[in-house]
């Protein structure tokens, strides 16, 4: 469905609830194309030493790279971008077979350096901010991402330490619920990642393969290791389920 622009608020409009907030424009945004709306959620960590840096680049037109949003460690959340807007987080890659995932999407970035665990704090205004998009967008739970989600092998955040089964828990993420283990087969694999929603290039490669490993596993497996087994084949077969409407997300 598409949002009017009447009912989305503009940047310095948005009110969230609960949540310390601080009005930051970035000029470093376009118009969506194609007459696109955000669809999907894409969440990053910035990989920087400090909020303040993140901001800084979030900021800088000569970067060419923003956000919609920003939270710091301590759950301030930055406004940079209008919700309405392309703002430019995602770059290369595809969900679904479909490119340009800037014009469907919204772009949420974590201070954090990529090695630390995310802060209960943070997490707490992530969970916050999320139901206040979802619920303007009616944007589903199998359309909240991690950057490494939808650019297989090119970018590797939010990482394994991103709670993803707690954001499921509360119905911020596809996880899962029930999965059929299966003997490891990577055709298979491929195929019912795919299903799910993970873009394979025209070719298909060994690198490519173990890229699309690491991706599901730091998200749904994170710190499993070792060749394809039979856990994986379980996890991408439940993913699959939930894709078709077998399954319920959990």
């Amino acid at each position: 469905m598409r949002v009017g622009p009447r009912a989305v608020p503009s940047l310095a409009e948005v009110n969230l609830a609960g949540i310390s907030t601080i009005h930051q424009p970035s000029p470093n945004f376009g118009d969506r194309r194609d007459g696109c709306v955000p669809e999907l959620i894409v969440i990053h960590y910035t990989g920087m030493d400090s909020t303040a840096a993140a901001l800084e680049r979030l900021c800088a037109p000569e970067h060419e790279v923003s956000a919609h949003y920003l939270i710091s460690e301590r759950g301030t959340v930055y406004r940079l971008v209008d919700e309405e807007r392309r703002a430019w987080h995602a770059g290369a890659g595809a969900w679904r077979g479909r490119a340009d995932v800037n014009s469907r999407s919204l772009g949420i970035e974590l201070a954090n350096d990529g090695c630390t665990p995310f802060a209960a704090r943070q997490m707490s205004s992530l969970e916050s901010l999320l139901r206040e998009l979802v619920g303007r967008w009616s944007i589903p739970a199998s359309g909240i991402l991690g950057h490494s989600d939808m650019a297989v092998g090119r970018k590797f955040d939010p990482g394994p330490r991103f709670d993803w089964k707690r954001l499921a828990s509360v119905g911020l993420s596809a996880w899962p619920r029930r999965t059929v283990e299966s003997a490891a087969n990577w055709p298979e694999f491929v195929r019912a990642a795919k299903d799910f929603g993970y873009s394979p290039p025209a070719e298909i490669d060994r690198r490519w393969r173990r890229a699309l490993l690491w991706s599901v596993r730091s998200r749904f497996r994170p710190w499993a290791e070792g060749d394809l087994d039979e856990q994986d084949m379980a996890v991408v077969a439940g993913l699959q389920a939930l894709r078709t409407g077998c399954l319920p997300v959990s």
